[in-house]
């Protein structure tokens, strides 16, 4: 979890590739109005997300009723946002990836053709409250540091 640029994506791919799981980008369950109006550089509204938020949530419970792992890289910035993925899933656990406005800045500016711009990074930072119970790691350190952290620290 984090705001857009931190890396999850990237992460989340990697820990799942080195772990041998299955990997989903939250972003690729969002509707098309929601994409439209993200590109258009308008952050999303609570009632927006809540679809969203109920359909990620379902795609969990659906691997842990399988007895299957999932990785899910999902920005899940609000402590309510987190509580609607986890549901009754205690098994779920979070990795808030966390890097300073400028990287993150200039990491958007690089992937122009992700619908997600640097115009909505104000946004997501305001409305971000940081996980009391969540790994925190520096989503500066290269991917395979931040995969090693993740796996020392689950015991993965």
């Amino acid at each position: 979890m984090g705001v857009a640029g931190s890396g999850k994506t990237l992460v989340g791919r990697a820990l799942a590739a080195a772990l041998g799981w299955p990997f989903e980008d939250a972003d690729a369950h969002h509707s098309p109005a929601s994409r439209a109006k993200m590109h258009r550089g308008v952050p999303l509204t609570d009632a927006d997300r809540g679809p969203w938020l109920a359909a990620l949530h379902e795609v969990v419970a659906r691997a842990l009723d399988r007895r299957e792992h999932l990785i899910l890289a999902c920005s899940a910035l609000k402590e309510r946002y987190r509580v609607t993925l986890r549901g009754d899933r205690r098994s779920v656990r979070f990795v808030h990836l966390v890097a300073d406005e400028p990287t993150l800045r200039r990491r958007l500016e690089s992937r122009p053709e992700h619908f997600v711009g640097p115009s909505l990074l104000t946004s997501q930072l305001a409305a971000l409250e940081p996980p009391s119970d969540a790994l925190t790691i520096d989503g500066t350190w290269p991917p395979d540091q931040i995969v090693a952290a993740i796996r020392r620290e689950f015991g993965l």
